[in-house]
């Protein structure tokens, strides 16, 4: 999503009424057919202004589309593009425009913009998933990975009490975040804040149980707030291999980037003379586990 270059501040004022409560100043948001008033703060940008959006219409996005914003301006009687450096000073009406260009998912992944998120590889899970102690060696795989580039990790686990804790086959060592849910997706208010202190994040390399429930709607809701998601096909799995199948079919068809452990870590070095490639060699020198993962996706 990109806000419209000119800068036209004379277009602050072009709203429906002026006026508006101590506690925020009111916006209509439009999107498609819809029309939802709310409020935000005085001064508000343009990426608060998109944060509102999706809390609105989240569900009703295409974040694989490219989209525009537009204010309504009295003046001409109808939407322009919101100008660059936009801030809202008083009521308003606003509109979330999508464009015809389907942006195409590159899936180019470089440490500065990527998060590891390892979903909730705990003790109780081990007898029930399939090929369970293949995808925690290539989660450790992983999780080397992470700390020999510097890309921080967030990992969860579900119901701990009843569940147990991240088995201990994982070096838990230096990662950024380990907390508990109860929801299946990993997006907690935790992670979303700590998503926020990582200047740059664009990628998000996600792996963990089971594939069908916590990965696929932990993927899901990342992509609809705009990130990139990589799946690691050989560190995910389900109790049913159907289950896992039609899960990763299903998130291929989205956009969502369906990967392995070793192209995800030979795509973060890039280059045989990168200082830390040895090291990221020495972790794939043998290949991981394909045991009963291997399906078509």
């Amino acid at each position: 999503m990109a806000a419209a270059e000119p800068s036209v501040a004379a277009l602050a004022g072009g709203g429906v009424g002026a006026g508006a409560p101590s506690g925020g100043v009111p916006v209509l948001f439009c999107f498609s057919v819809f029309a939802r008033p709310a409020s935000v703060p005085h001064g508000a940008g343009y990426d608060v202004l998109i944060q509102k959006f999706l809390s609105l219409y989240g569900d009703q996005l295409d974040m694989h589309r490219k989209f525009v914003v537009q204010l309504f301006a009295e003046e001409w009687g109808q939407y322009v593009d919101l100008p660059k450096g936009f801030a809202v000073s008083e009521r308003c009406k606003l509109r979330l425009v999508p464009l015809q260009i389907q942006l195409t998912t590159l899936g180019n992944l470089t440490p500065p913009s990527t998060v590891f998120f390892c979903c909730d590889m705990q003790e109780r899970f081990r007898p029930a998933i399939k090929y369970f102690g293949d995808i925690i060696s290539v989660g450790q795989r992983l999780l080397q990975g992470a700390r020999i580039l510097g890309i921080p990790v967030i990992i969860t686990e579900q119901y701990p009490k009843g569940l147990g804790s991240t088995v201990q086959e994982l070096d838990l060592t230096g990662v950024k975040l380990v907390l508990p849910k109860t929801k299946f997706s990993m997006v907690l208010p935790e992670v979303e804040a700590a998503l926020a202190e990582i200047p740059g994040v664009r990628s998000v390399v996600l792996f963990g149980v089971e594939t069908h429930v916590c990965i696929q709607q932990t993927a899901l809701e990342l992509v609809g707030r705009g990130i990139e998601v990589h799946i690691v096909a050989d560190a995910t799995s389900s109790r049913s291999m159907m289950d896992r199948m039609f899960a990763l079919e299903r998130l291929a068809r989205t956009g969502i980037i369906v990967t392995t452990s070793e192209a995800v870590l030979l795509q973060l070095v890039a280059d045989k003379d990168h200082p830390k490639f040895k090291e990221i060699q020495n972790l794939i020198k043998a290949s991981a586990p394909e045991s009963g993962l291997l399906s078509k996706v």
